[in-house]
């Protein structure tokens, strides 16, 4: 069994080993789940996708 040595007194080398071993356990990229903001200019959008119009408008 492997005695247990705190992060911060790990050489540099080990950290960055046990770092990619707790990386490879993840489900998912979190590079890849970033939310694009809705302020950018974005030229593929629609242009009326920005307005949410439901079709009742003002009408009573």
């Amino acid at each position: 069994m492997k005695q247990f040595i705190p992060r911060e007194k790990l050489g540099k080398k080990a950290r960055k080993q046990l770092d990619g071993e707790r990386r490879a356990t993840w489900a998912f990229s979190p590079v890849t789940k970033k939310v694009e903001s809705k302020k950018l200019y974005n030229r593929k959008r629609k242009s009326h996708d920005r307005f949410q119009d439901y079709g009742m408008g003002f009408c009573y």
